[in-house]
């Protein structure tokens, strides 16, 4: 079995900061836009739990459903638990369906004290979460990976964090929502466009594969814009103080002179952090502007 450490690993906590940034953003608006000028943070909470859960149990499925089409068999980038043989394909597939339990649960008390039929879109999320790479015919496969990001880590994340604590939709909350899932996507693009090789090889058709390497890294350089133009437009919707949050670019930046640089393999590998943290930073950044004001 696995050592703990390399659970841990599995779980790849690089790319948790995906699913805080949603949620920071979207609690910024609603501490903006709240009926009282106040987010609720109890449900703030209980949001941060789901996109937590739910970014680990994606790691998670991933890991399994990869594993056992043997697309990890060569790898480039870090360890995967069921391609190395660190652990068993059962035992990872069952800690992702922990990880999709611990968000059930905190969605359904989400809902229950909002909603119901916000049940119907955890569900989705669910089901989108486990079909990226798992099913007959996983949608990853075919390059719709980025859209998926986009939607329930961007869209729906924000807009739902904002959504559970006013009961009121938000413009602003949307626009959080697209910059977000811009960087989101960014950090999958990033990471496919390491793996370019290996994917194609095992015939994992993602969109970088489908592009190519120099569309590849055109694209990545064109979410950061849309993330950067994202940021205005919130600022345009609630306070120019959000123009704050335009300071990511100095971490996005960073990332596009890799990318466009030419860097390839493992030299791709500390972009997916710096892309990570640089959405956490426009998360933060935005979200304190909006507290502030």
């Amino acid at each position: 079995m696995a050592t703990a450490a390399q659970w841990v690993q599995g779980a790849r906590p690089r790319t948790l900061p995906a699913a805080v940034a949603p949620v920071l953003a979207g609690t910024g608006v609603a501490a903006y836009d709240g009926t009282a000028g106040d987010a609720v943070w109890w449900k703030a909470l209980l949001a941060l739990v789901v996109s937590l859960a739910l970014q680990v149990a994606v790691n998670y499925a991933n890991d399994y459903s990869d594993g056992i089409r043997g697309t990890d068999d060569v790898r480039v980038g870090p360890m995967r638990l069921v391609g190395s043989g660190a652990a068993p394909a059962g035992a990872v597939k069952r800690a992702a369906f922990l990880a999709f339990g611990v968000a059930g649960v905190a969605g359904l008390a989400l809902a229950a004290t909002t909603a119901w039929w916000l049940l119907a879109v955890g569900l989705v999320s669910v089901l989108a979460a486990w079909y990226y790479t798992g099913g007959a015919k996983p949608y990853g496969y075919l390059g719709l990976g980025e859209v998926m990001v986009f939607v329930f880590f961007g869209l729906v994340a924000v807009v739902g964090t904002t959504y559970v604590q006013t009961e009121r939709w938000s413009s602003a909350a949307l626009a959080a929502g697209v910059g977000i899932g811009a960087l989101a996507c960014a950090i999958l693009v990033v990471n496919n466009l390491r793996d370019i090789p290996t994917d194609r090889e095992a015939g994992k058709l993602t969109l970088a594969v489908r592009l190519g390497e120099r569309r590849t890294r055109l694209l990545y350089a064109a979410l950061v814009v849309a993330a950067a133009v994202a940021v205005v437009v919130v600022a345009a919707l609630t306070t120019w103080w959000a123009l704050v949050g335009l300071g990511f670019l100095v971490l996005g930046g960073r990332g596009v002179a890799i990318v466009q640089g030419g860097a390839t393999g493992p030299g791709l590998i500390p972009v997916l952090q710096t892309t990570g943290i640089a959405e956490l930073a426009w998360a933060a950044l935005v979200a304190g502007a909006l507290v502030l004001a």
